[in-house]
């Protein structure tokens, strides 16, 4: 005699099983959505412009850049011919730099729930183009964007507006219970970017700025610049000043980049910096600064990077 189960039973039981199977194809799916997969699919269409739109604009900006970049010369000549924008700058080093941006946006918003807004980046376009020290590499940058303020927007200006604002609120709470986890996270489905319908104007670069003076000073942008310090070094690679190291009542390993073009600072990298130093040497080859030997308070050293 066959046994009958009860239909309150029969029911548990299909019930279990159909949760089963939820939670069995739930955990063969998961590996399918890597947080680099996530990231790209969340930035496909962020603000109107697809991650390969932003891609091609951050190839234009550095375009521009390369072309103003010291080539080292010897004897008056060229060592060697200087080679093209490809040759020196990857497709990875170019993602990077767009994701930094992004993530530093998301950033803005997640953690510290101040999102960039519209206004504050046609206030930066502005900033730019009223205190501009190269107006003619910013026109070329506005050029090579399509003079689209949308996309000056979004793939110059929202760049050095993330990190500047990310610097200044890491630097007031530096008790940050997220702590610097969200720098090696990928974007999230929640970038924070302005609208697609967002209308900016593209700011007048002023015609008549006038030029350099000898023997006179003018002020630069202070806002984010490296602290004060002594015995550093600083290079000139024809579109930036870099500044790294130095003294400050203790060693530095830190430093600052100056565009004039845009009239701001960013920082320099700190991975695999080499240890802080004073009375160093710097050298610009065209593509990189090296870093060599100086002080470290006790001892001479021999290391760089």
């Amino acid at each position: 005699m066959k046994k009958r189960i009860a239909p309150s039973t029969r029911a548990h039981l299909l019930r279990g099983a159909f949760y089963l199977l939820v939670l069995l194809a739930g955990t063969l799916m998961m590996p399918s959505f890597r947080p680099e997969a996530k990231a790209k699919a969340a930035n496909s269409a962020v603000a109107g412009l697809t991650f390969a739109e932003r891609l091609a604009y951050q190839r234009a900006i550095e375009e521009v850049y390369w072309r103003h970049r010291i080539w080292p010369r010897k004897g008056g000549e060229n060592a060697e011919p200087k080679p093209s924008l490809d040759a020196v700058m990857s497709r990875a080093q170019l993602e990077t730099k767009v994701e930094d941006y992004l993530r530093n946006s998301q950033a803005l918003d997640d953690y510290w729930q101040r999102p960039i807004i519209t206004e504050q980046l046609q206030a930066e376009m502005d900033r730019m183009a009223r205190d501009t020290k190269q107006p003619d590499v910013l026109r070329e940058l506005f050029s090579a964007l399509g003079n689209d303020p949308f996309v000056i927007a979004e793939c110059l200006a929202r760049p050095l507006l993330a990190e500047r604002l990310t610097a200044d609120f890491r630097g007031q709470n530096s008790t940050n219970p997220f702590g610097s986890a969200w720098v090696t996270e990928e974007p999230g489905t929640s970038v924070a970017t302005s609208s697609k319908d967002a209308v900016y104007t593209l700011p007048e670069i002023p015609e008549d700025i006038p030029p350099c003076t000898d023997d006179t000073w003018t002020a630069t942008n202070l806002t984010n610049a490296p602290v004060a310090r002594y015995y550093h070094t600083a290079v000139w690679t024809g579109n930036e000043m870099i500044v790294w190291g130095g003294y400050n009542g203790s060693d530095l390993d830190s430093g600052g980049r100056y565009t004039p073009s845009t009239d701001a600072w960013t920082a320099t990298s700190m991975i695999n910096v080499p240890t802080a130093r004073d009375s160093h040497t710097a050298v610009w080859t065209g593509s990189e600064m090296i870093v060599f030997g100086g002080f470290n308070g006790s001892t001479a050293l021999n290391t760089g990077g």
